[in-house]
């Protein structure tokens, strides 16, 4: 059976105990689930955290992003070490706070181009980095997820082929791909293709409306998402909204969000879940 999660970017990149309120709400909305970004290393805040969810029966992921001075895909080696490094770091915190996954564009640094496609020695780069970190991850019983973005914020991976292939050329237990509305409503030709490409390797779905604002309210083909979803038989995995907002200042600027699209945040996770859930479900 599938479960229901919701991102937690939409209110905050730093989850302190002030939002500890939130976890009661999203739980009596009917969430199974919360996906908590881990920007930073502490590993106190996030076993409080971890604590937290447990009181509010939630269980959780994560979602993180690799610095320019920590990308897998630097010809720098110093650089890649401190990749192995930060990502290390970040299962540690997942393990910390109870996070099963470590979702993300994990392979490379977001919004950062070469101006050309990805190359070889990158490829295999960043293999190396994630198998290092994926014995690591399977020490910890964190599966590392390859997000793959659209074109315009990043070149290493941007289909839901390319994940694919990225997790079968690396080959590790803990090393898998997410399926994401969003990216695939501006990259891929066929949805129903897209998920047929990655379903060997799908942990993970991202549902997130063609505006990045509530789910069912925008243009993406749900109807075809979901049918593709089932007809894989994906069917034990997260239904995760992924969803931004005017909040925070610089995650507005980040994912480009130059307008109100909805009255509160509570709204879109409210009224997303019913969606969601209710087309699922049909």
């Amino acid at each position: 059976m599938v479960k229901y999660g919701m991102n937690l970017l939409l209110w905050t990149s730093d989850v302190t105990e002030e939002l500890f309120p939130l976890f009661g709400q999203l739980r009596n909305i009917g969430y199974d689930a919360v996906e908590l970004p881990i920007f930073d290393i502490d590993e106190t805040k996030f076993s409080r955290i971890g604590r937290e969810l447990q009181k509010n029966q939630l269980d959780a992921t994560a979602v993180t992003v690799c610095a320019e001075d920590a990308n897998p895909i630097s010809p720098d080696a110093a650089v890649r070490r401190a990749a192995v490094t930060n990502l290390k770091q970040r299962v540690d915190m997942c393990a910390a706070s109870g996070a099963t996954h470590l979702c993300g564009p994990i392979h490379s640094t977001l919004g950062q181009f070469s101006g050309i496609g990805r190359s070889d020695n990158e490829w295999n780069w960043c293999k190396d980095v994630l198998s290092e970190v994926g014995d690591h991850a399977q020490a910890n019983n964190v599966t590392l997820v390859v997000e793959y973005l659209n074109r315009f914020e990043c070149y290493f991976l941007n289909t839901a082929a390319d994940a694919a292939q990225f997790c079968r050329e690396v080959n590790h237990p803990n090393v898998r791909t997410m399926y994401d509305t969003f990216h695939a409503n501006i990259e891929e030709k066929s949805i129903t293709e897209a998920v047929k490409a990655c379903s060997e390797y799908l942990v993970h779905v991202h549902i997130s409306e063609n505006d990045r604002s509530t789910p069912g309210a925008g243009g993406v083909n749900w109807d075809e998402s979901f049918t593709a979803l089932k007809q894989v038989g994906y069917d034990d995995g997260y239904l995760t909204i992924e969803a931004f907002g005017q909040a925070l200042p610089e995650l507005a600027a980040a994912t480009c969000i130059w307008r109100r699209m909805f009255e509160t945040e509570l709204d879109v996770a409210r009224n997303g879940f019913e969606f969601m859930k209710s087309r699922w479900e049909a």
